[in-house]
C-alpha cells in the first residue's frame, strides 16, 4: 500500500513538473485589457457618457499643414540638379500634369517637375486649377543608393526635354560635369554623416508572443505599422517619418496561431537624419528600451549582442550631438525635407 501511495505521489510530481516546464516554455501572452468587472461596468457606460466631437479647429489646422506641405516647392539646388523651362504664356496645371512622363523616376531617383505659380510667383508642386508661367525639372543628385551618374543625368535630360517639347519650350540644363562632381561630393558627405541606430532586446528566460510584445509596446505609444512585425511611434505632424520603429520577426506576426509563436528578441530602431532633433528621439529610444526590458524581463544589447552600458550610451549621445551640428551647418538639419530626401 505504501509503495502504491509513493508511486502515486511520484506520478503526481512528474505530471506537475511536466506541466510547469511546459508553461515555462510557452511564450508570454498578452493580458486582457479589461477585467470581467470592468467589462460589466462598461455595459451602462454608453447611456451615461456624451459623445465627444473632434475639435474642428484642430482638424482644420492639421489639414492646412498637410496641404501646405503637398503644395510647396521641394526642389533645392543643394541636393537637386535643376533645369529651368521658360514659357511664352501661362500653362494650366491640368496640361502640365498630363505632360509628365508615365515613369517619374530616373534610376533610383525621383524625377520632379514644379511650376511657378502665375498668381503668387511661388514655385510649387503641380496642381490642377492653377496656372504656371514657368517650370523647373529636377533630379536628386544623391541618396542612400549612391550619387547621380552620367547615364542617369542623360536620362534626366531626355525626360525634361520631352516635357518641355509639349509646350514648345527649351530647357536650360546645368553643366553635366559640375553636376556630377557635386553629386559625388554630397554623397561622400552623406556617407560620413548617416546614422541608423538599433538596440536589441533579448529575452532572459521565457520567450514572448507577438501579442505580448505588441501590448507592451502599445503602452508606450507604438502603433501597428504597414509591414507585419513592425510598430512605430508616429511623429507629432502627419506625414512625417516615425520617431522610433520596433521590429520583430514578420513570420511570427503572420503565424496561424500568433500566441504560440515565440520571439527571443526584438529591435528598436532610429533613423537619425529622418527625425528632427527636437523630438529627443535618442533619449526616448533609451527610455523605451529600458522600460520594455524591465517589463518583459529582457536585456538591452547592441547589434553584436553586447550589453549596452551607461558609458556607451553617453558616448553615442555625444556623437549624435556633433552629428546634428554638422548636418545643420550644411543646411541639412535632421528632420528637414532636404535631409529626409538625401538620407532615403
Amino acid at each position: 500500500m505504501w509503495l502504491a501511495i509513493a508511486g502515486g505521489l511520484v506520478l503526481v510530481l512528474v505530471v506537475a513538473h511536466s506541466t510547469w516546464t511546459s508553461r515555462q516554455s510557452q511564450p508570454k501572452q498578452a493580458e486582457p485589457f479589461l477585467s470581467n468587472d470592468e467589462l460589466e461596468a462598461l455595459e451602462v457606460l454608453p447611456t451615461e457618457v456624451e459623445s465627444i466631437e473632434p475639435d474642428a479647429e484642430l482638424e482644420q489646422s492639421m489639414h492646412a499643414q498637410v496641404t501646405e506641405r503637398d503644395i510647396k516647392s521641394q526642389l533645392d539646388a543643394l541636393i537637386d540638379v535643376i533645369a529651368t523651362i521658360e514659357l511664352d504664356s501661362p500653362v494650366s496645371g491640368e496640361a502640365a500634369i498630363a505632360a509628365l512622363p508615365p515613369i517619374r523616376r530616373v534610376g533610383n531617383k525621383l524625377f520632379v517637375v514644379e511650376g511657378l505659380n502665375a498668381e503668387n510667383g511661388n514655385w510649387e508642386s503641380l496642381h490642377t486649377q492653377r496656372y504656371y508661367s514657368a517650370f523647373q525639372a529636377g533630379i536628386q543628385v544623391a541618396n542612400r543608393q549612391g550619387p547621380l551618374n552620367e547615364i542617369e543625368y542623360s536620362e534626366f535630360v531626355v525626360k525634361a526635354q520631352a516635357f518641355a517639347d509639349v509646350f514648345l519650350a527649351t530647357p536650360e540644363f546645368p553643366d553635366m560635369q559640375e553636376a556630377l562632381a557635386h553629386a559625388r561630393e554630397l554623397d561622400q558627405f552623406a556617407n560620413a554623416h548617416d546614422a541608423q541606430l538599433s538596440f536589441t532586446l533579448q529575452a532572459r528566460k521565457a520567450a514572448w508572443s507577438p501579442g505580448y510584445v505588441q501590448q507592451q509596446a502599445a503602452r508606450l505609444g507604438f502603433v501597428p505599422g504597414v509591414i507585419p512585425g513592425r510598430m512605430v511611434v508616429p511623429s507629432a505632424l502627419p506625414g512625417l517619418p516615425p520617431v522610433l520603429v520596433l521590429q520583430f520577426d514578420a513570420r511570427a506576426a503572420m503565424a496561424e496561431d500568433p500566441n504560440q509563436a515565440a520571439l527571443r528578441s526584438i529591435s528598436l530602431n532610429l533613423d537619425v537624419p529622418q527625425v528632427a532633433q527636437t523630438e529627443q528621439a535618442f533619449a526616448r529610444m533609451c527610455e523605451t528600451a529600458q522600460i520594455l526590458s524591465d517589463a518583459m524581463d529582457g536585456l538591452v544589447t547592441d547589434d553584436n549582442g553586447q550589453i549596452l552600458s551607461e558609458q556607451a550610451i553617453q558616448m553615442i549621445d555625444r556623437d549624435l550631438r556633433q552629428l546634428y551640428d554638422e548636418l545643420a551647418a550644411r543646411d541639412l538639419t535632421a528632420g528637414s525635407l532636404q535631409a529626409r530626401r538625401l538620407f532615403s
